[in-house]
């Protein structure tokens, strides 16, 4: 098993995942939806919402990227599968800790969802080999913590990592369509 990364395997998955932005814009609209649901039901709801609708983001991005026109699966032989593998374990793993956050006090649960997703983006610059990644993961990571530091509630907390989200899928799907002109 050879888990070093090379360009070639970023390329593919760049390729195959449309540089990534199908996921970005579920995720962000999963975060909108989720925001939505805070405003108008509750935040007991709205952390559902993000739960579960957080777990269809690859199979929903799935279908989109194939909508485009890409395969959305690369090579068993690709290394970085098994990179974001374990990233998703990781992910589950701590949005169960964020859940427990929320029960133990509410307005912690979007900003560490923030900070939890903004941390797998990192893994995916890698994966990918975009510096985008670390911009946008590092632009949820420092709203998570501000909106942890300034306790603000969790509608806008939330709707801060949706902004956030749907802004760079925006900006993703920009440069991927510039690039294959």
């Amino acid at each position: 098993m050879n888990l070093s990364i090379n360009e070639e395997q970023q390329q593919e998955m760049c390729h195959a995942y449309y540089d990534g932005a199908p996921g970005v814009l579920v995720s962000g609209l999963v975060w909108l939806f989720s925001t939505i649901v805070c405003y108008l039901i509750g935040i007991n709801q709205a952390v559902w919402t993000l739960l579960i609708g957080g777990s269809l983001i690859y199979p929903i991005s799935a279908i989109v990227t194939k909508a485009i026109g890409r395969p959305a699966k690369t090579s068993k032989a690709n290394a970085l599968n098994q990179l974001a593998a374990a990233s998703t374990i990781w992910l589950i793993l701590s949005c169960g800790m964020s859940y427990g956050l929320f029960l133990f006090m509410p307005v912690l649960f979007f900003p560490a969802m923030m900070v939890t997703i903004g941390s797998r983006y990192l893994v995916f610059a890698s994966i990918y080999g975009k510096s985008i990644f670390w911009v946008m993961g590092g632009s949820l990571i420092i709203g998570g913590m501000a909106a942890l530091s300034f306790a603000i509630l969790p509608v806008f907390a939330a709707g801060i990592g949706a902004m956030i989200e749907v802004l760079f899928a925006f900006v993703m799907f920009l440069k991927v369509a510039k690039s294959t002109i």
